[in-house]
């Protein structure tokens, strides 16, 4: 199945998202929902929370007083961590369960606060983010989830900032308009990417080379560059991921261009030099090391992952995502 991660602050909007994409046929797994399942009236969460944060923590009518936990937990670590403790199995075991029920060929999104926090991003094919300015969120806190404002602002100071959710994201939306605004972003994400995205994981088959010299001049802007370099990181992310090893130095390394265009040099954790457009390829290249060869299983989870193998030889891999079409090269550990 196609896994998407979909995340972004309190108040940004990100349920907005998962709406339109539940209206076009997606699987929401709704990671606040099933938060608030695994600690309802009746079940061992609660009773584990009771337990451990006494009676005090409980309405008069034996629910979770989620106020008073709160009040309890926020700013002591130590609090917070008995309570990750006791939620967070049951919490990834109600997920994975949700996940499983999904049809092989379908699409599912994670509906995902802590996604960036968590580092999550390469457990997915595709990170969502949706951005939307603090001065709005806040306002939109206030008057439809009525929070007083200090409060507000103090929840979005406790969470990842925007540069931390953009460094994650393979597409941003931008929620600061209307929500018609918003409903366009999403359906033409839809229709252009996670469609055809998930038709190329279900055929196992890399995507059809892109006219990148028709979108981009050369010289390459900096926003374009640091673009293809972002992804060339989140995508050797999850190729290391599926091999089930960790990427050398937290960065992929070897070319980053597109086509048979300049090295970018990113060796070491860092980019260097500037990448090129190819004239003809169409589509992104790079290298990823991986530390140990992948064995037959690994081809399988790399597939599975939206990194089908091109050749006899196993050290090309493509990418199923329509929106980066690749040749990636796996670089054998030294011997």
């Amino acid at each position: 199945m196609l896994r998407i991660g979909l995340t972004g602050g309190i108040g940004s909007g990100k349920s907005s998202v998962a709406r339109l994409f539940a209206e076009r046929g997606a699987v929401i797994v709704d990671a606040d929902a099933i938060a608030r399942a695994v600690v309802a009236p009746g079940t061992r969460g609660l009773a584990a929370v009771a337990e451990r944060f006494g009676a005090d923590v409980l309405g008069a009518d034996g629910a979770l007083d989620r106020a008073a936990l709160a009040g309890v937990v926020f700013g002591d670590a130590a609090a917070l961590a008995a309570l990750e403790g006791i939620t967070h199995p049951l919490i990834w075991a109600e997920a994975a369960r949700q996940f499983a029920a999904v049809p092989a060929d379908g699409i599912v999104v994670h509906d995902m606060p802590l996604l960036v926090e968590k580092v999550m991003s390469a457990e997915y094919h595709l990170v969502i983010v949706v951005l939307t300015d603090t001065e709005l969120r806040v306002r939109r806190l206030v008057e439809h989830r009525g929070l007083d404002e200090s409060d507000a602002r103090r929840r979005i100071a406790a969470q990842v900032d925007d540069d931390a959710r953009r460094a994650a994201a393979d597409v941003l939306l931008d929620n600061n308009g209307t929500p018609d605004a918003l409903a366009n972003q999403a359906g033409a994400l839809w229709d252009s990417r996670i469609l055809p995205f998930a038709a190329n994981l279900t055929a196992g088959r890399p995507a059809t080379p892109r006219d990148f010299q028709a979108e981009y001049a050369a010289p390459l802007p900096r926003e374009i560059s640091d673009l293809i370099l972002g992804q060339v990181r989140r995508m050797s992310a999850r190729i290391a991921a599926a091999v089930g090893v960790g990427v050398i130095g937290g960065s992929p390394t070897g070319d980053g261009a597109i086509g048979s265009g300049v090295s970018t040099g990113v060796v070491a954790g860092e980019p260097t030099g500037q990448p090129a457009i190819g004239e003809s390829s169409g589509v992104l290249e790079f290298a990823v090391p991986v530390p140990a060869w992948p064995d037959g299983a690994a081809y399988q989870r790399l597939a599975a992952a939206g990194f089908p193998v091109l050749d006899a030889q196993g050290d090309r891999l493509g990418n199923c995502d329509p929106a980066w079409p690749a040749r990636i090269r796996l670089v054998p550990p030294r011997t």
